[in-house]
C-alpha cells in the first residue's frame, strides 16, 4: 500500500489547491478491487464507492436498499486498490439522516475498516451540523447537492433541481461546516455557476454542465456496461457491455462445437 503521506497521493488538499489554480478533478465510480485498481492507474483523481451500486451492481431502481455493511464490503475492496486515488464512500440511506453520533459511528467504521480516506454525505443546510460532527471527529466530508437519489420519493422521482437560493444556501452551508468538496448533481449549467461562484472549495460536477471543477460519472455508464436507463448527462467512451456479450457467445459456439477447449487449454 503506498505511503499516504506520499506526494503521489492525492488528499484533500491535493483537490484544493487544483480548484485554487484553474486545474480540473476526475471522480469516477468504483465497487470491485480490479475495476478500482484499473481506474487508479488511469490516473483518476478520486474513486466514489457510491451507494449507486444499489442500482448498477445490485439491480434495484433506487439506491435506498443498500446497507452500511454492503458499502463497507466493497469499499473494503476499493480501498485496498487504490494506490493514488482519493476514496470517498457514500454514507447510504439511512445512516446519513439518523442521529450524528450514529452518522459518526459509521463514517469512522470507514476510516477504520477501509483504507478509504473520506465519505460523502447528501444534504447541504439541514446537514451542517452533521457534516460539522463528523469533520469535527477526523472524518473528511464530500458534500452533495442538487437531485439527492435519497430523497427520491420525497421529490417524486428524479428531476433536474432548479431553485438557485436553496441550492447555494445549501453548498455555502456545507463549506463552512468543514465539507471539503462539493458534488452538484442534475442542476442547470447557470444554477451550478453560482453555486461554484459562492464557494471556495472544489465543486465536482454532474449533470451540471461545464462550470465545475471537476466531473464525476458512474463507470458502468462511461463504460457502455448498463442494463437500462442511460442519463441525458452521461457520455459513453466504450461498449464494454456489448464486448461481453460477443465474448459469452463466442464461448457459447466454441463449447457447442467442440472447439473449445483445444489442445492448447488441455493438459497432457
Amino acid at each position: 500500500m503506498a505511503d499516504p503521506n506520499s506526494p503521489a497521493r492525492i488528499t484533500t488538499r491535493t483537490l484544493q489547491k487544483r480548484r485554487d489554480s484553474g486545474g480540473k478533478i476526475t471522480m469516477l465510480t468504483a465497487y470491485d478491487f480490479p475495476t478500482a485498481k484499473l481506474l487508479d492507474e488511469a490516473g483518476i483523481d478520486v474513486l466514489l464507492v457510491g451507494d449507486s451500486l444499489a442500482m448498477v451492481v445490485g439491480g434495484h431502481e433506487t439506491t435506498l436498499p443498500v446497507t452500511m455493511d454492503q458499502m463497507l464490503y466493497h469499499a473494503e475492496m476499493v480501498g485496498r486498490a487504490a494506490n493514488r486515488s482519493l476514496v470517498v464512500v457514500d454514507l447510504p440511506f439511512p445512516d446519513g439522516q439518523l442521529g450524528i453520533e450514529h452518522s459518526i459511528r459509521c463514517g469512522a467504521r470507514v476510516l477504520k475498516e477501509t483504507r478509504c480516506h473520506a465519505v460523502k454525505l447528501e444534504g447541504g443546510a439541514e446537514q451542517a451540523s452533521r457534516i460539522a460532527a463528523l469533520v469535527t471527529a477526523g472524518i473528511p466530508v464530500m458534500a452533495h447537492v442538487g437531485l439527492r437519489p435519497q430523497n427520491v420519493f420525497v421529490d417524486g422521482g428524479y428531476r433536474v433541481q432548479r431553485d438557485e437560493a436553496a441550492l447555494v444556501a445549501d453548498a455555502v452551508a456545507a463549506e463552512q461546516s468543514g465539507a471539503f468538496a462539493v458534488l452538484i448533481e442534475c442542476v442547470p449549467e447557470s444554477v451550478a455557476q453560482a453555486i461554484d461562484d459562492a464557494v471556495t472549495v472544489p465543486t465536482i460536477g454532474i449533470g451540471a454542465g461545464r462550470v465545475t471543477t471537476g466531473q464525476v460519472l458512474v463507470t458502468h455508464d462511461l463504460i457502455g456496461l448498463t442494463s437500462g436507463y442511460t442519463p441525458k448527462f452521461v457520455r459513453t467512451f466504450a461498449s464494454v457491455g456489448e464486448t461481453i456479450r460477443s465474448a459469452a457467445e463466442s464461448f457459447q459456439k466454441a463449447v457447442d462445437d467442440g472447439s473449445f477447449p483445444g489442445a492448447d487449454e488441455t493438459f497432457q
